[in-house]
């Protein structure tokens, strides 16, 4: 499965680099001449509400969900694991403010927080990037600072101590090299969570704007109004999203397989 879904996500990759070579028609040009075809020879999956082709927006929005997926997933596991790295060396006090101000987030759902973000910044790629961001933080700097926790004692540690080296380079140099199991764990687990959340709130109407072309806003552009006229207007966008996303979740598994030792005796 882990081969499977590697192999799905290298061709997502590959088309959504290639989109302007590999879309047949302009993902934002519309032709009200051409509106709610269906799919045939010259639209293979038809076309929308307002005549633009559903297979080039298709692959268009795989570069914006890519984006916005590994934009999001590379930031906040990356946040994450500094954090969570510090606040197992530093310890005492700060250690402790920092989990409480970690449980206050994690209290809340992750869309939650993001919808609060997108209504406090408004919308636009930037603005939702951050909105998924800032509720992963949480998750990896906890994973990562229970592992690094059983490092903060270790003699080699202790050794770079007593050399005078700064707490800077023993936590980025001698700390978060060691942890990065967990770290690249979380970081394919939460790309597939990004690309939901990009597509939920696209959906939302909070997320990427007309005409960008985005997943979730395709959905929301015509899954209710024509869901029975033109049915394909949001099962193929639809198809995309889960394909995406359970070659994700398939991969960040295969992953955690790979690194976890408690897995390799299997």
């Amino acid at each position: 499965m882990g081969a499977i879904s590697g192999f799905v996500l290298i061709v997502i990759i590959l088309v959504a680099m290639s989109a302007p070579l590999v879309a047949p028609h302009d993902p934002v040009l519309n032709d009200f001449a051409l509106m709610l075809s269906p799919p045939d020879g010259t639209f293979l999956l038809g076309t929308d509400q307002f005549g633009r082709d559903v297979l080039s927006r298709i692959i268009y929005g795989a570069e914006t969900a890519l984006f916005v997926g590994f934009t999001a997933a590379f930031f906040g596991s990356t946040i994450g694991l500094i954090l969570g790295v510090t606040s197992a060396y530093v310890g005492g006090l700060f250690d402790l403010i920092f989990q409480r101000i970690m449980d206050v987030f994690m209290a809340f759902p992750s869309i939650i927080i993001a919808l609060a973000i997108v209504a406090t910044f408004g919308s636009g790629t930037q603005n939702v990037i951050l909105a998924i961001t800032i509720p992963m933080i949480p998750n990896c700097a906890r994973v990562v600072r229970s592992s690094a926790l059983a490092l903060r004692d270790i003699p080699y540690i202790d050794a770079a101590r007593s050399l005078g080296y700064s707490h800077i380079r023993i936590v980025m140099r001698h700390m978060a090299p060691n942890v990065m199991a967990p770290y690249l764990i979380m970081f394919t687990s939460f790309l597939g969570q990004a690309i939901l959340a990009e597509a939920s709130l696209s959906y939302l109407g909070l997320g990427v704007q007309e005409p960008t072309p985005a997943w979730g806003l395709m959905l929301q552009g015509g899954a209710e109004e024509y869901a029975e006229s033109a049915i394909w207007i949001a099962i193929f966008p639809g198809l995309a999203i889960t394909l995406a996303v359970f070659a994700f979740n398939l991969f960040g598994d295969s992953v955690r397989d790979t690194l976890d030792p408690r897995m390799r005796s299997r």
